[in-house]
């Protein structure tokens, strides 16, 4: 879930009536930093920038935390809340609670590294209510930006800049990457023997590989559909500029129009006719034809010309993305068949020597794996000291 956020009530710098102050010695707390502090460190050298650039005063920024408070496009910091299971299956005082403790844990030490776009500064996890669960605290940050500040608050491109790019209204950069989200939380939980049910569908329950390759297929759907009108786009570029190629056809039409049809010759002067009228009632008219014709070829070229150019940026930049597509699709795919195979694979274990010798060996290896994540934690922890 998604939270406007409470520092204080994360931190328990005050406690709510569902909090058991008895155990709050068993929450964990990674990191309580001042927000204010944090908007220093991250935008403080782009806002002297900024406002050294500014030649009113009235357009420079005086405290960038007020302003992005007051904002109606962008928030001071973010919230997110995960929890696993609920009170009933994952109750704190339980043994599947400490379980879950250890799951949130290693979910949140992995999250700053795949988040470089986030500064976490509070984050807080809670062991005091019902069932276990974790708030994370950010900012989220773009750099290099070409508008007001060149690192500024920004949830959209801070997300885009870590590869999540907006599609559809159900498929934007925040919800794809909540999804990523859970999926390295559900990576975690399977690693305990903990598998995700996906609640709110109409499916049947799907293990996290078969989740996977489902998703996979849904991306290479997409892809698909991107790639045909990518190509529709490329054909209908073509198109226009085969157009414009056939456009030196009609000025040498024109020009074979103004070499030989009668509108465009200068008759015989008539007899008895002088030369000023000649020149007045014929010469002048012509002149003023033959330049109107080649006022709007000189245009109509130039526009021709122009257009022409552009198109062919655009055809190169289409050419390309044509290409990129395919690439990602090619690779999309490879990825969706190796998940099938592994999934066949899974199936034929469990077919021939039994779920519950497969369920068996499982456990060993979780255990296994844990043993040594312990081992490591407890060297790493020697080292340190």
């Amino acid at each position: 879930m998604v939270g406007d956020g409470s520092v204080n009530h994360n931190s328990r710098k005050f406690k709510a009536a569902n909090v058991d102050g008895e155990r709050t010695h068993l929450n964990v707390d990674y990191c309580n930093g001042n927000i204010k502090k944090v908007y220093h460190k991250l935008f403080d050298e782009a806002l002297k920038k900024y406002n050294d650039k500014q030649t009113r005063s009235d357009r420079k920024i005086k405290n960038y935390y007020d302003k992005i408070c007051n904002s109606k496009q962008e928030k001071p910091f973010h919230e997110i809340i995960l929890q696993i299971g609920n009170k009933e299956d994952m109750g704190a005082e339980s043994e599947n609670g400490q379980l879950a403790k250890q799951v949130l844990d290693e979910y949140f030490r992995g999250f700053q590294e795949r988040n470089p776009q986030l500064r976490v500064f509070s984050a807080h996890l809670h062991m005091d209510e019902a069932t276990p669960h974790i708030h994370i605290d950010f900012v989220p940050f773009t750099t290099g930006s070409k508008r007001g500040l060149e690192t500024r608050v920004s949830l959209k491109q801070a997300l885009a800049a870590q590869g999540f790019k907006g599609g559809t209204r159900s498929d934007t950069e925040w919800n794809q990457w909540v999804q990523s989200e859970k999926e390295q939380l559900a990576a975690v939980m399977e690693r305990y023997g903990i598998e995700w049910e996906h609640k709110g569908t109409h499916e049947k329950h799907l293990s996290v590989l078969e989740y996977k390759k489902q998703e996979r297929e849904k991306e290479i759907e997409q892809l698909d559909n991107q790639l045909a009108e990518k190509k529709d786009e490329f054909v209908s570029v073509q198109n226009r500029i085969q157009n414009y190629d056939n456009g030196t056809k009609v000025i040498t039409e024109l020009e074979q129009r103004i070499e030989n049809d009668s509108e465009y010759q200068l008759p015989d002067p008539p007899a008895l006719m002088s030369a000023k009228s000649y020149k007045m009632k014929l010469v002048e008219p012509l002149i003023k034809k033959l330049k109107a014709v080649i006022k709007e070829v000189f245009f109509r070229y130039y526009k021709a010309r122009d257009d022409y150019n552009r198109l062919n940026v655009t055809n190169g930049t289409l050419y390309r993305d044509n290409e990129k597509l395919t690439k990602i699709n090619a690779k999309l795919t490879g990825e969706n068949e190796n998940l099938r195979a592994e999934n066949r694979d899974y199936k034929l274990l469990r077919k021939v020597f039994g779920s519950k010798q497969i369920d068996n060996l499982l456990e060993q290896a979780r255990e296994k794996q844990h043993s040594n994540q312990r081992e490591k934690r407890f060297r790493n922890t020697k080292y340190e000291r």
